[in-house]
């Protein structure tokens, strides 16, 4: 019973981190990522990695909410984060400054360390894979 609770919890966290980042990197791109790198380069950032960002943040989102790939794409969230606090976010302090970003990290870094099978495309292609390597044996 525990088990199903905790994967039900895991699956909600996955659901709202993976539309969180897709709606975010939509946001960089729909509303010019022109600006976004312009935002970037104002905090000394590089403009380029922008398109990098609203990439990851985009294209990883979905991969997120469809559970593909969950664990890699959670790390490159869980760096995103990290720079976020450390460039853009530090001198606010936690309340009213970070404390969103600590929130999708520690969200990032659960993804990370458990997964997410539960409703997941990983999940489907790996029971594929065992289902092969059984027929083998």
């Amino acid at each position: 019973m525990f088990n199903h609770k905790m994967e039900a919890g895991t699956l909600l966290i996955r659901l709202a981190l993976g539309v969180t980042f897709l709606v975010h990197g939509y946001m960089k791109f729909h509303g010019g990522i022109a600006n976004t790198a312009g935002f970037f380069e104002k905090m000394g950032i590089p403009g380029i990695l922008a398109y990098v960002v609203g990439g990851i943040e985009l294209i990883g989102g979905l991969c997120v909410i469809l559970g593909i790939g969950t664990r890699v794409v959670s790390c490159a969230f869980a760096g995103i984060m990290i720079g976020v606090i450390t460039t853009a976010k530090a001198s606010a302090g936690f309340a009213g400054g970070f404390e969103f970003e600590v929130a999708l990290l520690v969200m990032s870094l659960h993804l990370l360390l458990a997964g997410s099978r539960t409703l997941s495309l990983d999940a489907v292609f790996a029971r594929g894979k065992e289902t092969k390597l059984d027929n083998r044996v």
